[in-house]
């Protein structure tokens, strides 16, 4: 051991360069500085804590530091001028598309794993690490209890000693990626298709939608009542939170305090009511607000305290101290709650501003940093010449896959929900914070912000959506409704701010046209791009859509199977049809009931799939041979959505198809009835469409069966 070490000591010696920064060099050099801070105020080389807060334009994130002496000495150097390679900007190849400041932080905390464990291993250098220690650490990472995504960072973390070998004093002497390779051939295809999936969960949709449910109840019915509640706070806290601005100025003397309290006194009578309650007396703070006078004026022993003894023992005392905005928002026709406290209105606006976002991300697709830096006056509609509304529009900045660090304006199309989402926030928002996702007035840590205005942090909104969870649950049992947010495997499902966006995505693609929707909806520059984030093949994406219709198909066919209406069939591929269900119906053995098991009706299916599809005016008998259709993805199955059902020889009717047809026909009538309103383009196309149906009823069906008396 004694021999290996001295051998890396002398390796290390004759591979060491000598450092080619400058003490003084400033490490947020040629990066955006917030504005009013000098580059001068910023951290320098020597340092060896780097203060990045100064270059973080983003509003809600986390003030970031490196703590370069967290690295062990031995690295600290060349961990330095790595990290300060990467901030200044001049990138050596491989290290391209590192540019942000959060992306180098995290690298940072990955190297300072990497470097902790070398040094346990008495490396005395960077560049005597050797392949074997890459290996041993590979081992190490396996047996970790952390994601694939935190190993894999940590070997792109070690590789940057290798990338960055001409700008640093000790660089890795080999590619610790073909080391991390070889020893990655060995697994199956399976582990290495899971390294590439989007990792973003989706949210299961028994958990989205009591979410979205009560968002939606938030904004649209509770959102006045709050909103109230937090005007009203307001104007009793103007007076404390402009005490600043009332440093020298002379305070109010007891007699000018008791007038005021006087005319607070009288309007609780005038009004009937028992005076502010905290811990079954008085809550003198309360009416000190009301007054806008200091609390010491009103002690037991000033003619205030008199007065408000006096008040009590007439009008009594509250059992908190309660706001006097009243609640009309209704739940049920009833009251969605009693009367509002004081010391409610943070945790509600709080509820209120998380309800939006769940709204806001959910119906936009949005990513975390684009949702925080929405502002005041975001949203513009377009109206068409009668007034209606077209499109909404919301604006923001967007930072990921941008050359502009400091945000590139970017608009998305949002619905109505969106919309009302958007100006819940501008209304809870004072007037002079243009950043609607901001801390709210009644927050804790308000008045210290000052003007910086940040938003919340991404770890803040995850923790609020916990609390609405929490406030769902609790609701639900203390009122009587089945609407909670249920367990996911025993567990709360861990939600976070990037999962709307990814659970969005999915919904979109598997709509027809949804990939190219979802592709201009998520600003992806290619539709292979959407479908990479919406889950590409290669991450089970299209594995899933076609599991879930699979199963959603055979339970269709077990249906017509045990009704027997499948006898019923009719049109060109109606005998064929017969065929491949009594062949399903022996491998299957429904023995007149339809498997529930999703599990074992997906087996099934993947086993003796009769390739049959049952819609709405059609049911398709696949056969590639006949059919008019092709699906642009190479893969195996019609393409519903460019169906030709009066053409093509796969089709088979079933009594359903038969009488949604005729509903048809029933349809082009009505609108040929106002021919004389139609122009005579879309009236002959009409005619040609209606005949075409009418035509093709006879052949498949019989005039005898099944017709519907409104289409005879």
């Amino acid at each position: 051991m004694t021999d290996q070490i001295t051998d890396r000591v002398h390796a290390n010696v004759l591979n060491r360069r000598q450092p080619t920064i400058a003490p003084d060099a400033f490490v947020l050099a040629g990066r955006p500085l917030l504005p009013g801070v000098r580059l001068a105020d910023t951290s320098q080389f020597s340092e060896d804590v780097w203060r990045l807060k100064h270059a973080q334009v983003q509003r809600h994130q986390t003030d970031l530091v490196m703590n370069f002496g967290r690295i062990p000495e031995r690295f600290r150097q060349v961990t330095k001028e790595t990290i300060y390679t990467l901030m200044v900007g001049d990138l050596p190849p491989g290290c391209e598309a590192i540019r942000t400041i959060v992306t180098i932080r995290g690298y940072w905390a990955d190297l300072l794993t990497v470097l902790a464990w070398m040094e346990s291993r008495e490396i005395p250098a960077v560049s005597a690490i050797t392949s074997a220690d890459v290996e041993a650490f590979a081992q190490h990472a396996d047996a970790l209890r952390v994601s694939q995504d935190t190993k894999d960072s940590y070997h792109r973390a070690l590789r940057l000693l290798w990338l960055c070998r001409t700008k640093i004093s000790d660089p890795l002497l080999f590619d610790p990626a073909v080391v991390v390779a070889g020893l990655r051939q060995g697994r199956s295809r399976s582990a290495t298709r899971r390294a590439r999936e989007n990792a973003t969960d989706r949210i299961p949709e028994q958990v989205l939608s009591p979410y979205l449910v009560w968002a939606l109840r938030w904004i649209n019915d509770f959102a006045d009542d709050v909103v109230e509640a937090h005007d009203e706070w307001r104007q009793l806290n103007r007076w404390t939170m402009n005490s600043r601005r009332r440093r020298g100025q002379k305070p109010i003397g007891r007699h000018q305090a008791s007038k005021l309290l006087g005319r607070v006194l009288n309007r609780y009578r005038a009004e009937g009511r028992p005076l502010p309650g905290w811990k079954g007396d008085v809550n003198r703070s309360h009416l000190a607000r009301e007054c806008r006078v200091e609390r010491t004026s009103l002690g037991d022993q000033t003619i205030g305290g008199k007065m408000i003894h006096e008040a009590a023992a007439e009008l009594g005392i509250a059992d908190a101290t309660y706001l006097r905005t009243p609640v009309r928002g209704l739940l049920d026709d009833k009251p969605w709650r009693g009367p509002i406290e004081y010391t409610e209105v943070e945790p509600l606006t709080r509820m209120l501003q998380t309800a939006c976002y769940i709204v806001i991300a959910f119906f936009s697709g949005l990513r975390d940093s684009e949702v925080k830096h929405i502002k005041r006056g975001c949203v513009s509609v377009w109206r068409d010449e009668d007034g209606h509304i077209v499109r909404r529009r919301l604006t923001s900045l967007a930072f990921k896959g941008e050359s502009d660090e400091t945000g590139v304006e970017a608009t998305w199309i949002i619905n109505a929900s969106a919309q009302r989402a958007v100006e819940v926030l501008e209304r809870l928002q004072p007037a002079r914070r243009p950043y609607l996702f901001a801390l709210l007035p009644p927050s804790r840590g308000y008045i210290a912000q000052g003007e910086k205005n940040e938003a919340r942090t991404t770890s803040a909104t995850v923790a609020d959506m916990i609390a609405f969870r929490k406030w769902i649950n609790d609701y639900c049992h203390q009122v009587g409704r089945d609407e909670t947010v249920p367990l996911v495997n025993g567990q709360d499902w861990k939600i976070t701010t990037s999962q709307f966006r990814r659970t969005l995505a999915w919904f979109i693609a598997r709509r027809p046209g949804g990939v190219i929707a979802g592709a201009l909806q998520f600003r992806h520059l290619r539709v292979q791009m959407f479908e990479g984030y919406a889950g590409t093949s290669d991450s089970g994406f299209r594995d899933e859509v076609e599991a879930e219709d699979a199963i959603a198909r055979g339970e269709k066919l077990g249906d017509l199977i045990i009704s027997h209406e499948f006898h019923a069939l009719r049109g060109p591929a109606a005998a064929e049809a017969e065929s491949r269900l009594a062949e399903f119906e022996r491998n299957v053995q429904f023995h007149g009931k339809v498997i529930n098991d999703d599990k074992r009706l997906q087996r099934h299916m993947n086993r003796h799939d009769p390739h049959i599809y049952p819609g709405e005016y059609v049911t398709c008998v696949h056969n590639p041979d006949r059919a008019l259709c092709r699906r642009s993805d190479g893969q195996d199955g019609p393409s519903l959505p460019d169906c030709q059902p009066l053409r093509c020889r796969n089709v088979a009717l079933t009594s359903d198809n038969i009488t949604r047809m005729r509903q048809a026909v029933a349809s082009y009538d009505r609108e040929l009835s106002r021919g004389e309103y139609l122009a005579p383009l879309v009236l002959h196309r009409l005619k040609a469409r209606r005949q075409e149906i009418a035509e093709f009823l006879p052949v498949t069906a019989s005039t005898t069966d099944h017709t519907d008396p409104e289409t005879r």
